[in-house]
């Protein structure tokens, strides 16, 4: 029999990018209603998950500044472990190479692939429908990264209709090194909070524009000062609140071209958008 307590699941958490978000409306709980196009990337952060049978959870390397319980990594385990009775554990390591508060999605994401990992590991065998609801406890984003489809989102980010047909383009996504208060920006008075909603087809042919941009920009010029800049090479837009950015390229050579020519002070990278999250690529691949 295989010594279980050596053997490791990794399981990539993408980084997932805002095509567009509009926001339509306010909501009386104070939150707001959006449209939305989620797209993957081939890149993000990494857990790595060995079972234990002492109902023990262990992470490292600890996230500087967030105790062990209020992470959301540990979080989604925790709402598992009830589940799963109280000898089920879990040593986690997460290679962390998303920015925090950038937009990208890190934390839900890591959420999103620990419930995924857990429940297989665990053999709990819950739906994707079970895990999303579970997820939106956690985070509005976290149910998009659980069911692993670009998606049109509506309501708060939950109502998710899946995008096969989305392009699959390059991108080349800058994160200017500033932290976006979420919570400011859409408690900002400034912020646009009345566009008309639009359908998915609209939505595929034209676009859209982030809602969130004018304000954000205006609150931290590093940001503008960047979309500037890429805005000379493609058309770029922020992504969710920020404050990372990004333009869409038709191949992996042009993105790369592009990367090359940004001053050296920008953190920036390459990446491809893809439809199915890689998580489920290595989770659920046929046997």
């Amino acid at each position: 029999m295989a010594d279980t307590s050596s053997i490791w699941l990794d399981v990539p958490a993408p980084a997932k990018l805002n095509l567009m978000l509009h926001i339509t409306g306010r909501r009386p709980d104070g939150y707001h209603n959006l449209q939305t196009v989620f797209q993957f990337l081939d890149y993000g952060d990494t857990l790595s998950f060995r079972a234990r049978d002492d109902g023990q959870l262990t992470l490292e390397p600890a996230v500087d500044g967030v105790p062990f319980e209020d992470n959301l990594i540990v979080r989604a385990a925790r709402l598992l472990q009830q589940k799963a009775g109280k000898h089920a554990g879990a040593d986690i390591r997460l290679k962390k190479i998303l920015p925090m508060g950038g937009g990208l999605g890190g934390g839900s994401s890591d959420a999103a692939t620990t419930l995924l990992a857990l429940n297989t590991m665990w053999q709990l065998n819950l739906s994707l429908d079970e895990l999303a609801a579970i997820g939106l406890t956690l985070g509005a984003d976290v149910p998009v990264f659980v069911r692993g489809e670009a998606a049109f989102a509506e309501g708060v980010g939950e109502v998710l209709t899946p995008l096969p047909e989305l392009e699959e383009r390059w991108f080349v996504v800058v994160c200017p090194q500033v932290h976006v208060n979420t919570a400011k920006i859409f408690s900002h008075e400034g912020l646009t909070r009345n566009t008309d909603p639009i359908n998915i087809r609209t939505a595929l042919r034209q676009g859209g524009r982030n809602d969130c941009q004018q304000v954000v920009t205006m609150l931290y010029p590093e940001i503008g000062k960047a979309l500037n800049l890429l805005n000379k090479f493609s058309h770029a837009k922020m992504t969710g609140t920020g404050a990372c950015i990004f333009s869409s390229f038709g191949s992996e050579t042009e993105a790369i071209s592009v990367s090359e020519q940004l001053p050296a002070e920008y953190v920036a990278f390459t990446a491809k958008g893809v439809n199915q999250s890689p998580a489920h690529k290595v989770l659920f691949r046929p046997s």
